[in-house]
Formats: C-alpha cells, structure tokens, sequence
C-alpha cells in the first residue's frame, strides 16, 4: 500500500510579505517533506520585488530545485492554475507548466476548469478543455509529468463532470488533484467521493474548512482560496488518511492554509494519523 506524505502548498506564506526562497526555508523548520510552489506567466511587480511566493516561469526552473534541496524538501506539484475553458489562456501556460515541472523536480502540475465564458454551453466548454488537456498531455506524457484536476469550479465539483474532464483527453497523464475543502463546500461528501476515485489520485489538497465557513458557505460556493488548520475543521482526516493508504501509490498531503501558524498546527495534526 502506498505511503502518505506531509506538504504544503506556498499559499500558507502569501500574507508574510517573503519571497518563495523564505517560504521553503520555514516549511522545512516546521517539517515538512514538500512544497507546492505556485508558479506565474511572465513578470510580477511582489514577486520581482521579493514580497511574494509566486516564481515565475521565465526564471531557471533550477532556481525552484536548488531551494529545495538546500532545506532538504522535494516538490510536490506546481500550483499552475489556469482555465481550461479558456484555451487562449490556458494552452501554452499548462504546457510550459509540464516543461518547468519536469526540470525543478516535480511530478505534478495543478489545475481546473477556471472560471468560464458566459457566451459559451456546457457542450462547448468541454470541447474548449478537451483541446488543452489533449495539448498538455502529449507534452506531459513524454517527460513522466501528471496533470492534477482540482475540484474547483462549476464542472469540477460534481463529480460525474470531474471523472469526464478527466477523460477528455485519453491519456493516463491526467489524474485527480483532490482537493478535501472545495469538494466539501461545494455540498458533496469529500471521503464517498475520494473513495470512488482514488485509484486516479495522483496528489492532494488538504484543505480544512472552518465550522464558520462551512455554515455560511456550504452549497453555494465551489471552493476557497485556502482553509483552516488541519483539525480545526469539519474535515475528519484520520479518515481521508485511511482512505489515502489503501492505494497503491503515494500520495502527497499538500496543505492549503493561510498562515504559518496554521501550517505549524497542521503539519502536527496530520501525524497524529500517520
């Protein structure tokens, strides 16, 4: 059976005012094994600047290996989101995504459907995500790169929709990036849902959502930026670790909070299931 691994997505330093070196640097203080770097199209001011996370895919993908290996992590995935319905934005940025991933280290790159046009039908849509995830695949497929579909958005977040996105393109370089949080607010039960699909896991979100949240939100969103601590939540995670275990392959916990406080408090809740 496959082993569960503890990492956390760099959102958790994006209110630190830091640049992405600082933010591995403290992931590795708290104990973490990964790190989900999020990843940009050309130049950002915060991020050129050194007061945000964000790295830029016009910089050495190496600039994200050395980090890492210097604080002893791996990388998880890249958080390359983009919208799927959207070629013209999302083709060539998924593509050169797969590209950076395969040189900085990592095995995955994130994504959804994003946002959609509100000119075009659930038909259209699909045939719009079909032509980049067939795209990306092809570029994926030959550098051992999995694309991570995340529950995220309008289609993703129920689940008939989100297995056939995943299908669109035939290939087996497109999995889930099950995110427990979006999956939870969008009113579905995360642990039925991550049973049935499991088997094509290929990293996950452990996103916790607040008992505050999850009464005001619930069934009327599809998703949130980042959660609560692990555990201060309505996510059973001694659960979802159960779930994880009983697969083949590893599964990476990548931790979506907003703080490192919260980061510190999850990364000592999940071992309590390890």
């Amino acid at each position: 059976m496959g082993k569960v691994l503890l990492g956390v997505n760099m959102e958790y330093v994006r209110h630190e005012d830091k640049p992405f070196e600082w933010g591995v640097v403290k992931a590795a203080e708290l104990g973490y094994e990964y790190v989900e770097p999020m990843v940009h199209w050309g130049r950002e001011l915060l991020s050129e600047a050194g007061y945000f996370h964000s790295v830029s895919m016009w910089d050495d993908p190496y600039r994200i290996r050395r980090a890492c290996e210097k604080s002893g992590l791996k990388v998880s995935a890249l958080s390359s989101h983009c919208p799927l319905c959207k070629p013209d934005a999302s083709t060539d940025y998924l593509k050169q995504a797969v590209r950076f991933a395969a040189e900085c280290g990592a095995a995955v790159v994130t994504t959804d459907e994003g946002p959609k046009k509100d000119w075009t039908t659930q038909d259209e849509d699909f045939v719009l995500m079909k032509y980049v995830l067939k795209e990306a695949s092809r570029c994926a497929e030959e550098r051992g790169i999995k694309i991570g579909i995340e529950p995220h958005q309008q289609y993703t977040v129920i689940p008939e929709l989100y297995e056939k996105i995943m299908d669109l393109a035939g290939s087996p370089a497109v999995g889930a990036n099950f995110d427990t949080g979006n999956s939870y607010l969008a009113g579905q039960d995360p642990y039925v849902w991550l049973e049935k699909i499991k088997h094509r896991l290929v990293h996950l979100h452990a996103k916790d959502i607040s008992i505050e949240q999850s009464d005001a939100e619930r069934g009327t969103v599809t998703g949130t930026p980042v959660g609560c601590a692990c555990g201060d939540g309505v996510i059973d995670w001694e659960r979802v670790i159960a779930i994880c275990k009983t697969i083949p392959q590893d599964t990476v916990f990548s931790v979506e909070c907003g703080t490192v406080e919260q980061a510190a408090r999850s990364v000592d809740h999940l071992r309590k299931f390890m």
